[in-house]
């Protein structure tokens, strides 16, 4: 039996919301890379070392609100 995107949506919304996390939480995962337990360490020391590199002065950090400003004045 084929079901439609609507028919599976409906079913998982009609589960107790337990269940829905777990299904979710699975269909999440099926979306990683094959090598994501790779991935992720190498992601985790990256952002040490970039929070180190703030926590030491060594960059310049701008606001959320300077960074889109500069992004759209780019495309104009």
């Amino acid at each position: 039996m084929v079901n439609t995107y609507d028919e599976i949506f409906d079913a998982a919304l009609s589960l107790p919301p337990g269940l829905r996390a777990m299904l979710a939480e699975h269909l999440f995962k099926s979306l990683d890379a094959e090598n994501q337990l790779e991935i992720d360490p190498l992601w985790a020391e990256e952002a040490e070392k970039r929070f180190q590199a703030v926590e030491q002065g060594e960059v310049t950090l701008i606001s959320g609100e300077q960074v889109l400003r500069e992004l759209r004045s780019r495309s104009k």
